[in-house]
C-alpha cells in the first residue's frame, strides 16, 4: 500500500491520511478509504471530513492498520445526502432526515425521488421560459406574429423581421436592435407603433403641402424619422442616407410608403439625403457604419 499524505494519527479526521489499497476500486472487507470514497462520490476529501466532524456521514470501519474507512453503508449515506443536498436541504436538516428512526432507506428513496421528479418538473418549466427568451432575442420581439399585426396594423409582415435579421443580422446594429427589442414591453410596441403611425401621417401631409427637402420643416421630419430609427440602433446621418436609398431600392418598402402617399418613397429619400448634406454627409457615397 502507499500513502498519500503521510504522518498523522488514524482517529484524527484532519490528519487521517489517504492509503490506496491494492484492489480497493470497489467496497472490499476492509471499505474505501477517505480518498477513495471522494472519488467515487465527486466531493472533496475536505468534505468528507467536515461531515465526519459534524457527525453527518461518518467511516465505521477500519483497516487492520488502524485506520478508518467507508463501508457499503456509508457510502449509500453520503449518496443519499448527495441527493437532499442537491434539493436544497441544509446539512443540519439532511442529518435529521437520515436519522429518523421512523423513516428507512427505502422510504428515503421515495421521498427524494418524488422531490426530484417536482424539480425535474419545475427545471423544464424554467427551460421553457428560457426557449422562449431566447426565441424572442432572435427575432427581436417579445410580441407573437399576432400581437405584431395587432400593434402595428393589417399591412405589418412579421416576415419582415427574419428578413432584417438576414441582411443585417452580423452588424453591430443588429445587435443592439436585438437587445434593446429584447426588453421592450407590448405598451413599449404600442408606443412606437403610434410615433411611426404619426410620423407617417406627417411625413404624408407634408408631400401633399410641397415642403421642399432641406427646408426647414423637411430637416425636421427627417430628424424625427433618425430618431425613431435610433430607437432600435444608434442611427448616423450616413446609415440613415443608406436606409433612405434602400427605400427606394426595395420595392417591398416602396409600396409601403407608395401606400401612405404617392411617391412618399422617393420624396423621404430626397429629405433624408438633403438632411445628411445639411450635416455634412455626402449621401450619395455614404456608408453603412
Amino acid at each position: 500500500m502507499t500513502s498519500e499524505s503521510p504522518g498523522g494519527s488514524p482517529d484524527s479526521p484532519e490528519e487521517e491520511p489517504t492509503i490506496i489499497w491494492e484492489g480497493a476500486d470497489r467496497t472490499g472487507p476492509d471499505g474505501l478509504t477517505v480518498g477513495r470514497t471522494a472519488a467515487l462520490v465527486g466531493v472533496s476529501v475536505k468534505t468528507l471530513h467536515h461531515w465526519d466532524a459534524i457527525g453527518l456521514a461518518r467511516p465505521s470501519g477500519r483497516t487492520w492498520a488502524g485506520y478508518r474507512v467507508y463501508s457499503g453503508d456509508d457510502v449509500a449515506r453520503i449518496h443519499r445526502i448527495l441527493v437532499y443536498k442537491e434539493l436544497g436541504f441544509p446539512l443540519a436538516q439532511i442529518g435529521r432526515l437520515l436519522d429518523d428512526p421512523e423513516t428507512d432507506a427505502r422510504a428515503h428513496l421515495r421521498r427524494q425521488r418524488s422531490q426530484l421528479v417536482a424539480r425535474i418538473a419545475r427545471l423544464e418549466k424554467m427551460v421553457g421560459a428560457v426557449d422562449q427568451m431566447l426565441e424572442a432575442s432572435k427575432t427581436g420581439m417579445r410580441l407573437t406574429p399576432e400581437e405584431q399585426v395587432e400593434i402595428f396594423g393589417a399591412d405589418w409582415q412579421p416576415t419582415w423581421v427574419d428578413e432584417a435579421e438576414q441582411r443585417w443580422g452580423d452588424t453591430a446594429q443588429w445587435g443592439q436592435y436585438t437587445e434593446r427589442a429584447a426588453r421592450m414591453t407590448p405598451e413599449d410596441w404600442q408606443e412606437v407603433a403610434a410615433s411611426t403611425e404619426a410620423l407617417n401621417a406627417d411625413l404624408a401631409a407634408a408631400l401633399r403641402a410641397g415642403v421642399t427637402p432641406g427646408s426647414d420643416a423637411a430637416n425636421a421630419l427627417a430628424e424625427r424619422h433618425r430618431a425613431l430609427l435610433s430607437r432600435y440602433f444608434d442611427t448616423t446621418h450616413a446609415m440613415h442616407a443608406c436606409i433612405g436609398r434602400m427605400f427606394v431600392d426595395d420595392p417591398g418598402y416602396a409600396e409601403y410608403f407608395d401606400a401612405l402617399a404617392p411617391d412618399l418613397t422617393r420624396w423621404l429619400r430626397d429629405v433624408i439625403f438633403a438632411n445628411a448634406r445639411a450635416h455634412g454627409v455626402d449621401p450619395d457615397s455614404a456608408t453603412w457604419g
